[in-house]
């Protein structure tokens, strides 16, 4: 072995089990936010910061007073705004944490009778290319967006769904939401998903299925009525052209796997 080879090795700190679990932390961490943050304006903003910081090591480095009194003027309100900047990011990575469900993201239905009513539904509902967005409650509650629609409070049934987006009717729009086993409420506002990277082609009910997913370990099943596919979104991705077997056992157990990210499913069909 080389002799500098040989002092850097005596010289650099022996990896102990608590280094070792630190490192594997600061890991963990790292990656949930790059998780969090993939497609999103929150990649463009973070380049930013890392120009406007070369730009000050440069200032530094060459001299420019002016310059760099004005960047370090402006550091101590950097937190501040990027805050207000993550604050969605930041609300999200802290529900995913609270999530009680670390082995996967999405949401469970209690009872096959309900998950049975739902999937006639939503099949009659594509069969007969009727747009509909559902949504079922997992460990973070909806009770905002419920608020925002209209009182149902009742037995979760096919033809109770097929009421409530018949076209014309004065529930058709929004999204209903089912909470412990029952329909909480219909014709609900939903957030509607910032990502810029999904395709120009997903249409209003796609993109809210999408951004109230990325909120909550919720399950949004959205189907088209221009072409009348299925598609459910959870953890803030979505898979589109399901079957109906798909689809039950999505409400059957929990999300583990199998999802096509947005950036995939920008190659799917028009909603």
């Amino acid at each position: 072995m080389p002799e500098f080879l040989r002092d850097i090795l005596s010289t650099a700190p022996q990896l102990t089990l608590t280094g070792a679990l630190d490192i594997f932390l600061v890991a963990v961490l790292t990656y949930q936010i790059l998780l969090l943050i993939r497609g999103r304006r929150a990649v463009h903003v973070l380049a930013g910061i890392g120009i406007v910081l070369a730009v000050y090591v440069l200032s530094v480095t060459a001299g420019l007073t002016v310059l760099r009194t004005i960047l370090e003027g402006l550091a101590p309100y950097t937190a501040f705004a990027l805050i207000v900047m993550f604050q969605g990011e930041i609300r999200r990575m802290l529900t995913r944490i609270g999530e009680r469900k670390w082995a996967g993201f999405g949401a469970r239905v209690e009872s096959r009778e309900v998950a049975e009513e739902i999937v006639l539904a939503v099949n009659h509902l594509a069969a007969h290319r009727i747009g509909a967005l559902i949504v079922i409650e997992g460990e973070v509650g909806l009770r905002t967006f419920i608020e925002s629609g209209v009182p149902v409070d009742a037995r979760v049934t096919r033809d109770l769904l097929l009421a409530i987006f018949q076209p014309g009717g004065p529930l058709h729009d929004g999204a209903a939401i089912v909470t412990g086993g029952r329909l909480a409420a219909a014709s609900c506002f939903l957030p509607l998903t910032m990502n810029p990277e999904l395709s120009r082609m997903f249409g209003t009910r796609h993109r809210a299925a999408i951004g109230v997913s990325e909120d909550s370990d919720c399950l949004a099943i959205v189907v088209s009525e221009e072409r009348g596919a299925i598609s459910v979104a959870s953890a803030g991705e979505l898979e589109s052209d399901i079957t109906a077997e798909r689809l039950a056992e999505r409400l059957s157990h929990p999300v583990k796997g199998g999802r096509r990210s947005a950036a995939a499913a920008r190659e799917g069909a028009r909603p």
